[in-house]
Formats: C-alpha cells, structure tokens, sequence
C-alpha cells in the first residue's frame, strides 16, 4: 500500500490479506516521502488491522530518508520492517543493529527484498544472518531483477527461474519464509493464475499483490485444496493409531507413506487450520 495515499491505508483494513506491506520507498515521490513516512507511522500506532501482519518497506539507508524512516519504523513497532536493495548480509545486519539501537522492539522482524543480481549471488550469506539480524523473510523484486539483468519476463518467467529456486533454497536451509514477486497486468488473470501455481510449485509461500483484485484468487491457489487436507488428515490419523507409532512407513490407500510425508501433512493441516 503506498504511504503517502491515507485513503489505501484505510482500505486495507477491510482487505483479505495476512500482510500489508505499508510503502515508504517506490510507490512515493521524493515530495511526499516526509508525508508518507507520518501516515504510515499514524496508521500503525492506531490499529484496526485485526490478524493482519503489518510490515513497513522503509527506503535503504543511503538514501535521504532511510534513518528517518528506520527511526519512525523503531517508534511505530510493526511486525516486520522491509529493508530494499539488500544485496549483502551486512546489509540486513545494519539495520537490524541501527533499528535496535533506536529502541526497536525485538519482536520485530526484519524481511530482505532481493531484487539484485548481487542480492542472488548472496542469498546463502544474506539468509545465513538470519539470527543476528532477526531476518524473517526474503521477498522477491521480480521487477527490478528483469530491469537489472535485462533479461524478459515472457516464456513463463523461465529466464529467471532459477533465481527464484536459488532464493527458495536459500531461505529453507536457514528456515526463513520466501513471497514471489509481483505480478504487474493486474486485469491479467489468466495470467496471474498461472504465475501463482508456477509460484507455489516451486515452494513459495505467498505472492506480493500490487492490487485488491489480486487477493482472492492468490488465497485460493496459496491454500491447500480440500483433497489435500483431507489426505493429509488421513495420514496423520494413520501414523497416531498404536499400532503405527513406532513405525517409519506405513501404506494408506495402496500407497507407501513415510514419517517425512507425515511431517508434510502436519503442516497442510496446520494451515488449514490457520485458514478456517
């Protein structure tokens, strides 16, 4: 949601979503960024936004407004704060130490955009601080990823696909959570559709949506299917029956189902639950 537009910042109250990314960085003019960066810490300190998880994307710190904006995020105490460009671990690790120097909350997390070629050929370091810099995410810039490496966003994105795994793999090593880029042609959604399957096939977690009509077709594609947590229920029942608790496989419905299927159905489960 742009920063400086009071009107989207209330809109998104009533929105269907699990996080809002409150913007200070590409979505607001120069002029406007002291504007901004008031609404925004004015929306968060008011409440009103229920279970949604409230990130604030501040602007990098080598710019005129980024210790004004991590000074403001440090007061406001969002979930997250969303540090752009991040294309190194002392990056991220900054940050982290100026926002807690600021009297930051620890609970706050810190989510890296990697929108960079330097940002891909990092991302095992960036993802390795995640400790030291309370790193909880890393998202996408599909956008500037294509601007910076030239390469088209056609042919199902596979110039870029294996950034995407490279970041994916990258994030599950160190436990951390990975959101897809944007997908621009909002009216697209045959497009959109596509572009999230391909997304949750590869292993992301969610999508970064620039429009509310993007919202509820990602939640239905990023959600388990009921086919899914019916099986997975299954499975759970299976292994907790005596007679299977010591065992590391098991056959359900003629099929061999192993303890790592069992782990993977916990989590279906677990979302499911988290959904209703």
């Amino acid at each position: 949601m742009p920063g400086a537009n009071e009107r989207a910042l209330e809109k998104a109250k009533t929105l269907d979503a699990d996080s809002l990314i409150l913007d200070l960085e590409d979505s607001v003019a120069p002029d406007a960024k002291a504007e901004a960066r008031a609404k925004v810490q004015a929306a968060v300190k008011s409440g009103g936004y229920g279970h949604r998880e409230l990130v604030i994307r501040i602007n990098g710190l080598d710019t005129p407004w980024g210790v004004e904006d991590l000074k403001m995020a440090a007061a406001a105490n969002p979930d997250a704060i969303l540090v752009p460009k991040v294309a190194r671990p002392g990056d991220i690790v900054n940050v982290s130490k100026i926002h807690a120097g600021m009297g930051g909350a620890d609970s706050t997390r810190m989510w890296a955009m990697m929108e960079t070629p330097m940002a891909i050929f990092n991302v095992r370091e960036i993802a390795s601080v995640h400790q030291v810099a309370r790193l909880s995410c890393l998202v996408l810039g599909t956008n500037d990823l294509l601007k910076e490496s030239r390469a088209l966003a056609t042919g199902g994105r596979f110039a870029i696909l294996p950034w995407l795994s490279m970041t994916l793999l990258a994030a599950r090593a160190y436990g951390l959570d990975v959101i897809d880029g944007v997908y621009n042609d909002f009216r697209d959604e045959q497009g959109f559709r596509a572009e999230c399957e391909q997304g949750r096939t590869l292993g992301m977690d969610g999508k970064t949506l620039i429009h509310p009509g993007q919202i509820a077709l990602c939640n239905e594609l990023f959600s388990p299917a009921s086919e899914e947590v019916a099986w997975s229920r299954k499975v759970i029942a299976a292994f907790a029956l005596p007679e299977n608790a010591a065992k590391g496989v098991i056959t359900i419905d003629g099929r061999m189902v192993e303890r790592l299927h069992l782990a993977m159905a916990e989590r279906v489960a677990t979302i499911a639950e988290a959904i209703s």
